[in-house]
């Protein structure tokens, strides 16, 4: 009886406070913009699980006019990506840093909107390259997150991602791959991988030429050889086009 007087007294006060005329419940980093579109990049509680679930994520508000919802980014190295899949199903890491958003989060961010992909890398030496991709879409668990991927749009790192389109998403605990071993194991990343990849954004950080094993490393291949280890790489994606009301 007592958890059903929690439950609804929860309910009554969710629908009083959204009834308030100033609230405001962004989905993404794209409607946080255009609530404010004075906003600067950096953390932001975003609620695309509805007003029970808030979710912290950085929002890149200064790239190609930004608007960009970040869920994956590598920078230094301080993040173990090479995790199992309930990890990579809820999320890891710090959003102030490197962190992987969780597949769980990253599906109902796609159902919720449109959204086209953006990659942006950098090298060792300072260079600095992006791809993009039309649409961005991942299906539940259920379909094991399978990826669908819109065309390559444009960027000067190449279209390396186009390969891993109508994958399943794979962990080292988890083979849902084209291969007849486990590309995460072999290659010490969780992705969509094909049998196995031509982009390894989740791959082991480390300096370039630090580790002998090929195709390990964090690596896009159309921009550098598949053996050149990423210093950077962010996943985003933004709205092209909203479902939603407000």
């Amino acid at each position: 009886m007592m958890q059903v007087t929690i439950f609804v007294a929860l309910l009554v006060f969710v629908a009083s406070v959204l009834s308030q005329p100033d609230f405001f419940l962004p989905i993404d980093c794209d409607d946080i913009y255009r609530h404010d579109n004075t906003s600067s990049s950096g953390v932001y509680v975003i609620y695309p699980g509805g007003p029970t679930t808030p979710l912290h994520v950085f929002c890149d508000m200064d790239t190609d006019e930004g608007r960009w919802t970040v869920f994956q980014r590598r920078v230094n190295g301080n993040e173990n990506f090479f995790r199992p899949w309930n990890q990579y199903k809820t999320g890891f890491g710090n959003v102030a840093g490197e962190y992987w958003l969780g597949l769980e989060n990253i599906f109902l961010l796609t159902m919720r909107k449109k959204n086209e992909l953006r990659v942006d890398m950098e090298s060792w030496e300072g260079e600095k390259a992006s791809a993009r991709y039309s649409s961005f879409v991942i299906d539940s668990e259920h379909t094991g997150y399978q990826l669908h991927l819109g065309s390559f749009s444009g960027g000067a790192a190449g279209d390396s991602f186009t390969l891993h389109n109508s994958m399943k998403f794979t962990t080292y605990d988890k083979d849902q791959d084209m291969w007849d071993k486990n590309c995460a194991r072999y290659y010490l990343g969780g992705f969509w991988y094909n049998a196995c990849h031509t982009a390894n954004p989740n791959g082991m950080y480390a300096p370039h030429g630090a580790i002998a094993h090929e195709s390990v490393q964090v690596i896009w291949n159309s921009w550098k050889n598949p053996n050149y280890s990423l210093k950077t790489v962010a996943m985003k994606i933004r709205s092209t086009k909203c479902s939603c009301t407000y």
